[in-house]
């Protein structure tokens, strides 16, 4: 990677912290940190991370909480300083973590946006060319003109996100920025950081959906307890982290009864089929048939994965992807079928996995799968098999 088109660079960084300590362990502590040595009691939230973003690139960073995605986004942006390791960024660095970070809670929204503008290094000149625009992203009406200690979590994001979009900083970072808000504010912010990368601009986003990461990001990096899992092109960790995921929960799921789901407000998967059954043989017609709820009477978007029984992903594909819009069936309640004529597995056992997702295709609300099994006496390597000739 030549080094001018370089924005970020992170070498071997870590972070730690002292435990929480009593006694002549806290005084202990305390003289540690004023000698500017680590404490002798500590956790590593973040080690021995490493890694070049290229300018215009797109990074996910993926993990279970407390994975270290948080703190590693803070030293990123300069919120905090790195125990070891070397951190550097070649550019501006817009930032939306922590909800409200940034933002002072009893001037307005109007008083908050010139604030964090002037932070991010606009002149007073730029502030009032862009300020009607940034109210306007926000749509949050005349509340604009009240402190920010009386806004939802919803409108702080909206806030946040509008004067971002005005600076268009190098670098972006997010940190579940989409995990809060309604939908239309979500496809808004989706679409426009779509625009933003079109143009060049550089991504990190740190977001516990998969689909999100692979929608957005070309790349991914998987924190686990503060070390890096993996890293790579987005769809690989993506899918390997989903696959280490499922291991840890049960095989099976059971559906997602219609009432629980309506009560919590989540797209679900009703029902789930297999066509011929659980066994087919290599090369035959195989159909993936179910049902899926939404609770709010919007046609919901639903993904169907092939694995194989050790978790190796096969194949994905949603409704989204295909552009089909599913119809419904009956009130609440969506069909769906994903046919495949001539099913290429080679013989062996796999999983089916079906997904609900919102109409969006940004969150992921459940998942259900079935086991099947493709017979046949194929001596041929790998999983699928491709039409092929010897010439």
């Amino acid at each position: 990677m030549n080094d001018a088109a370089v924005l970020l660079e992170l070498d071997d960084v870590g972070k730690s912290y002292p435990k929480t300590t009593r006694g002549h362990h806290a005084v202990r502590a305390v003289w540690d940190a004023l000698r500017a040595r680590p404490a002798a009691q500590h956790f590593d939230a973040l080690s021995g991370v490493s890694l070049r973003l290229a300018r215009g690139a797109s990074l996910g960073v993926i993990g279970e909480n407390g994975a270290g995605k948080s703190t590693l986004l803070k030293i990123i942006a300069g919120v905090i300083q790195p125990t070891t390791g070397r951190v550097a960024v070649h550019g501006r660095i817009g930032a939306l973590l922590e909800l409200g970070s940034g933002f002072h809670p009893d001037y307005s929204g109007l008083a908050n946006i010139d604030l964090s503008a002037a932070l991010l290094g606009l002149s007073a000149r730029e502030i009032r060319a862009k300020r009607d625009a940034i109210v306007e992203f926000a749509d949050i009406g005349e509340r604009i003109h009240e402190p920010i200690k009386h806004y939802s979590s919803g409108m702080v994001v909206r806030l946040g996100f509008a004067i971002v979009t005005a600076v268009r900083p190098d670098l972006l970072i997010t940190d579940e920025v989409l995990a809060v808000g309604d939908e239309s504010f979500q496809k808004k912010c989706v679409a426009w950081m779509e625009g933003y990368l079109a143009d060049g601009g550089t991504l990190l986003l740190c977001s516990h959906s998969m689909y999100h990461v692979q929608k957005l990001c070309r790349y991914a990096l998987w924190l686990k307890d503060g070390a890096v899992m993996r890293q790579g092109d987005a769809a690989s960790v993506t899918q390997a982290y989903l696959a280490w995921h499922e291991e840890k929960a049960a095989s099976t799921r059971a559906p997602i009864a219609a009432s629980v789901a309506s009560a919590a407000g989540v797209y679900a998967i009703q029902s789930l089929t297999l066509e011929p059954g659980d066994t087919l043989a290599q090369g035959a017609r195989f159909c993936v048939r179910g049902d899926v709820f939404s609770p709010d009477g919007r046609a919901p978007t639903v993904l169907v994965g092939l694995v194989r029984a050790d978790d190796t992903p096969v194949y994905g594909v949603s409704t989204e992807i295909d552009g089909v819009a599913l119809r419904a069936s009956s009130p609440g309640h969506y069909g769906f079928a994903l046919e495949f004529p001539a099913l290429g597995l080679l013989p062996g056992r796999y999983r089916v996995r079906a997904h609900a997702l919102d109409p969006e295709g940004v969150r992921l609300f459940d998942n259900v799968e079935l086991p099947f099994t493709v017979t046949g006496d194929s001596r041929e390597f790998g999983l699928v098999r491709l039409p092929h000739r010897w010439v």
